[in-house]
């Protein structure tokens, strides 16, 4: 006779049939809403708007950095004519204390710096950013040690104007 083994209980649940699990009972799943879209004309209506907007913003805003630095330039002209008047003034003290030759140099370096703020004060704002960005090509070393050299005087005005102040 042959005997017959029985499986384990554990191994009964083992060879369950997939069949045999139980499942969920199907639920309709809501169908997805598309988003409502606002008419064509609206939405061109919203976007010619805000273009517009940002064209006045950006207008206005040139407008004001221009206006900026226009008063800047003047006032590196007026300060660049009262440099060359102080070293005109200067040079007959040179005279008198070095000799009449650096007294000459002292002129002819106020007639420079005088002809220089003539030169500046002709041109606008534009033709001046246009030369700086073609002497900065032409010579990078140059201009980084002039902006050095101009940062250094400028920190050395503001420390000293926060002293007397």
């Amino acid at each position: 006779m042959a005997e017959t083994v029985k499986p384990a209980p554990a191994e009964k649940a083992a060879i369950k049939p997939a069949a045999a699990k139980p499942t969920r009972a199907k639920t309709a799943a809501p169908k997805a809403v598309a988003k409502a879209q606002p008419a064509q004309g609206k939405t061109d209506n919203v976007k010619s708007k805000v273009k517009s907007d940002m064209h006045n913003f950006k207008a206005q805003a040139t407008d004001t950095v221009r206006a900026a630095a226009a008063k800047g330039k003047d006032r590196a002209t007026e300060a660049v004519g009262s440099i060359s008047k102080l070293i005109r003034d200067s040079a007959g003290t040179i005279d008198d204390n070095v000799g009449k030759q650096y007294g000459d140099y002292a002129r002819s370096a106020a007639d420079m710096v005088e002809g220089f703020a003539g030169k500046m004060d002709a041109k606008d704002v534009d033709a001046l950013a246009e030369d700086a960005r073609q002497f900065v090509r032409k010579s990078p070393a140059v201009a980084i040690g002039a902006a050095a050299a101009i940062g250094f005087v400028l920190a050395r005005l503001v420390r000293s104007g926060g002293k007397d102040a």
